[in-house]
């Protein structure tokens, strides 16, 4: 997937290039499966829930002499009148915060499927300065490529995109076409972050989101979106048998009812479990090294709409 050659291109004259990114789309077309792909590891969750890229994840990639840093924008949600929570609109300015700074922005839709959701989304996207470079994503899913040319005709008619690119972030086709076209737009200036990083992230954030995708892919539809993960703890140990690093990590599964606790928790604490093994062994290969996870359930009633009670869960617009 690394093609170093996705920055030579830019990189003539030794010339540093730096910039950031915004990746947006509706709920759901896959980008938060296009960063990982495009970073070659995994930073921001994916499942197959919307809502579930609630924070304002950020990659940054960093090849030859480009440093590309990516915003994940949370979903951008199509305001429903009974659902005007307090979560919902921290989403949505969290979303239009993302837009205000950035050098290029990728507006991800799903190949065949342009809804109601995606026009909300353009709108957004109306007073943004920065080049929009259309991504359809979802195009290995097309049988009949010969179709796929009028559907791009159709949505370059929508706005005057920067450039319109077929990729399928899932096997990663078109994704170093992107990158080249995403590079082209980053100003010339030094790097914002040392080479090596890939997200600004703390460890403890990491940790968290890897818990909430393990919940949301054991749960699908069962439990509602009100569910946060708090990290209580992350201590690095020097374990006394061994004398190899281990990582303590406790983490608190917050919920809004008894009920969800009982899901979560599952059939004599199977389910948990269950999230915890899958979770663990994701931890383990991110921070190299062996963890222990103990996990949690708790019922702490209201905190989705409570604003102050949001803050208090590391959800702020900072």
């Amino acid at each position: 997937m690394h093609d170093h050659d996705v920055s030579s291109s830019m990189n003539m004259d030794n010339t540093l290039h730096c910039g950031f990114v915004a990746i947006v789309g509706r709920p759901n077309v896959g980008k938060s499966t296009l960063m990982n792909r495009i970073l070659g590891q995994k930073i921001s969750i994916t499942s197959r829930r919307p809502q579930t890229t609630r924070h304002q994840v950020m990659g940054v990639k960093t090849e030859g002499g480009v440093q590309a840093v990516y915003v994940d924008t949370p979903g951008m949600h199509v305001m429903k009148k009974d659902r005007n929570r307090a979560i919902n609109q921290f989403m949505n300015q969290a979303a239009t915060q993302a837009l205000r700074d950035v050098d290029a922005v990728v507006f991800i839709v799903d190949r065949m499927r342009w809804t109601e959701e995606d026009d909300i989304v353009l709108s957004r996207l109306e007073h943004v300065k920065a080049p929009v470079i259309l991504a359809v994503n979802k195009v290995d899913w097309v049988e009949d490529k010969a179709s796929l040319l009028p559907a791009l005709e159709e949505l370059a008619k929508k706005r005057d995109f920067a450039a319109i690119l077929p990729i399928s972030a899932r096997l990663g086709t078109g994704v170093e076409a992107l990158e080249r076209q995403i590079a082209s737009f980053l100003p010339e200036g030094p790097f914002y972050f040392p080479e090596d990083q890939i997200t600004d992230r703390s460890q403890r954030f990491m940790a968290s989101e890897l818990v909430r995708e393990k919940v949301m892919r054991q749960l699908g539809d069962e439990l509602p979106y009100r569910l946060t993960v708090e990290i209580e703890r992350f201590q690095e140990k020097v374990s006394t048998r061994t004398g190899d690093p281990v990582v303590h990590i406790d983490a608190l599964l917050l919920v809004e009812r008894e009920g969800q606790k009982k899901i979560l928790i599952g059939e004599q604490g199977s389910r948990l479990k269950r999230i915890g093994q899958e979770a663990r062994i994701d931890m383990e290969r991110l921070f190299d090294s062996k963890v222990m996870l103990r996990l949690w359930v708790k019922v702490k009633r209201g905190w989705s709409d409570d604003e102050r009670a949001l803050k208090s869960l590391g959800y702020d617009l900072d």
